[in-house]
């Protein structure tokens, strides 16, 4: 039985599965029956993290644009562009055992794609959630839907994996940004130029 998550609320993912290693970030979404004329493309992304809350350097955005980590260790399985269908819309998968010791914190986000030029927002997006499965089993080990009711935010902060001491955690966020991807990018000390 997964654990299901409140916003802000914090669980270890592997104080009570040692020797957890591969894990599944699923993400997934349904668009609402506003008609903007143009479909929704969300993206799904991680940003790689050290201690300042920031990335080391560019590589540390994993997207569609750059789909794997150099250390190997976050792999992004590919951009759905319509989020069309049940369950997950787009994954990401970590391996724990490869994330470099100076990444500290996994930032999971999902943007809509040219959500200016489209007029869509995340008022118009329902039944978001992030869920994380052990790769090897398929069992799910915890989920976090989204309840929040955005209005504005063209991009969200779903959750975080995180080191603390031996263990990794998730943190259910929920967090809504205006500006896009350019404003996660800015955050996390990414050049969106």
């Amino acid at each position: 039985m997964p654990i299901s998550l409140k916003k802000g609320q914090k669980v270890s993912l592997t104080k009570g599965n040692p020797g957890l290693k591969n894990v599944v970030v699923g993400l997934g979404w349904d668009t609402n029956a506003y008609d903007t004329g143009s479909d929704f493309d969300l993206d799904a992304a991680a940003f790689c993290l050290t201690d300042s809350g920031k990335v080391s350097n560019q590589n540390d955005f994993v997207f569609f644009g750059n789909l794997s980590h150099p250390s190997g260790a976050v792999t992004h399985l590919g951009d759905n562009l319509t989020g069309a269908g049940d369950g997950d819309d787009e994954q990401i998968k970590i391996d724990l055992s490869k994330v470099p010791a100076e990444i500290t914190k996994i930032a999971f986000t999902v943007t809509i794609y040219e959500a200016e030029a489209r007029r869509q927002n995340f008022g118009q997006v329902s039944n978001a959630f992030v869920r994380i499965f052990d790769e090897n089993t398929g069992e799910e080990l915890l989920r976090y839907d989204l309840g929040e009711d955005f209005s504005i935010e063209t991009a969200v902060v779903f959750g975080e994996l995180y080191k603390n001491g031996d263990e990794w955690k998730f943190n259910a966020i929920g967090s809504g940004y205006q500006g896009g991807l350019a404003a996660l990018c800015n955050m996390y000390g990414i050049d969106a130029n």
